[in-house]
């Protein structure tokens, strides 16, 4: 097939760019030709909380990205529609996360759809944001009414999608398992990467760091006397999205200092293998959620997590089995945490994990666009 992506990739930097580029690899290995077209500006810099939009990484050889969108400018809407309207492509798809860019995406899906060959199927990470702001709905119907079919990664997003529209086909096929961060390396030679202290045990807290995430939730967690006084310290990996010093401030309060090891910069790629080697658990204490791609990279190291009973992300973590699904409250967490160490569960739950990450792979997300373009009428 020609097939044509819309969204982030190289030179921008997160999941989603790494989700784009690797279902463009995973197509091109079967023998398809695959064009990404990303962002001359994705954000503007008044709405991007974070300290830069952009990937350290050198452009990737194997991927034919070419920046042409610009997601405020509707005249640019209209030029890369039009242009991607004459390749005549089989496929594109365009992965959503957030209505902002509704408007961009689905002025360009309408014209390209226009020539009469194009599906459009639309990955879904979100139709309803976590994070609510006046005139969401309106514009994800805006872009939900220009799409063919749809992949959603979770239920709750499978149902919000049919709360908007129940009439396209729609299938739900988990997130895949991100194995573009490398081989797994041992522990010590992570922690010796790391800088830290290889007496300590070590759980983490990955990805940006947003309100709705529940960092505060784990701070207090922690504060739990069988944790406070053990050696388990949490690693925080990623960048602040919101008020750092409330985070900060509560650690303070909590008295726990020692406790925690903040690496708040951006976590190169090259890195990311060593902050989940390194640790014994993952943990997303998260208020709300759809899916994450952090589950995925857990699974991608054989790590066990700890997920809230949130979202979708209970059914990517069945509870005692390849970790903990739990409700989002300080004294549970840290009922968890407590029993996964002192009842020893790494290994258990390690060996399940090898069996259950079978169930996330880039080749059933393939499989499952191909069945949505199969049902556009």
């Amino acid at each position: 097939m020609k097939i044509l992506i819309v969204g982030p990739a190289w030179p921008y930097r997160g999941g989603i760019a790494d989700f784009d580029e690797r279902i463009a690899r995973e197509y091109i290995k079967k023998g398809d030709e695959v064009e990404i077209f990303t962002f001359t500006l994705q954000y503007p810099s008044f709405l991007f909380p974070g300290k830069t939009q952009y990937s350290p990484d050198p452009r990737p050889e194997d991927l034919d990205i070419k920046r042409k969108v610009n997601s405020i400018n509707p005249f640019n809407w209209i030029k890369v529609g039009r242009e991607l309207k004459k390749k005549n492509a089989d496929l594109l798809i365009i992965k959503f996360w957030l209505p902002l860019m509704a408007p961009c995406f689905g002025t360009i899906a309408r014209i390209v759809k226009g020539n009469g060959k194009t599906k459009v199927v639309s990955i879904l990470d979100n139709i309803i944001p976590h994070e609510h702001r006046p005139g969401d709905k309106i514009l994800s119907k805006y872009f939900v009414s220009s799409i063919d079919a749809f992949i959603a990664m979770s239920k709750s997003v499978y149902d919000d999608l049919k709360s908007l529209n129940d009439k396209k086909p729609c299938l739900l096929s988990p997130h895949p398992i991100y194995d573009n961060f490398g081989t797994a390396v041992s522990r010590e030679e992570a922690i010796g990467s790391l800088g830290l202290d290889p007496s300590a045990k070590y759980m983490l807290f990955f990805g940006f760091i947003r309100d709705y995430k529940g960092l505060d939730i784990l701070l207090k967690a922690i504060a739990d006397e069988r944790i406070k006084n053990s050696d388990i310290k949490l690693i925080v990996a990623g960048e602040f999205y919101n008020n750092s010093e409330t985070y900060f401030e509560l650690e303070k309060e909590l008295g726990l200092e020692s406790k925690i090891i903040w690496r708040t910069d951006f976590i190169a790629d090259e890195q990311v293998k060593n902050y989940f080697c390194a640790s014994d658990i993952i943990v997303q204490p998260y208020k709300t959620a759809t899916q994450s791609g952090v589950t995925q990279i857990a699974y991608h190291f054989e790590k066990p997590m700890l997920v809230t009973n949130v979202g979708g992300l209970p059914e990517i973590v069945p509870n005692g089995k390849v970790g903990y699904s739990v409700e989002p409250e300080a004294k549970v967490i840290a009922d968890a945490i407590n029993d996964f160490y002192a009842n020893e569960r790494y290994s258990e739950f390690v060996e399940n994990i090898k069996e259950e990450k079978k169930k996330y792979s880039w080749d059933r997300m393939l499989e499952n666009v191909d069945k949505a373009m199969s049902q556009v009428k």
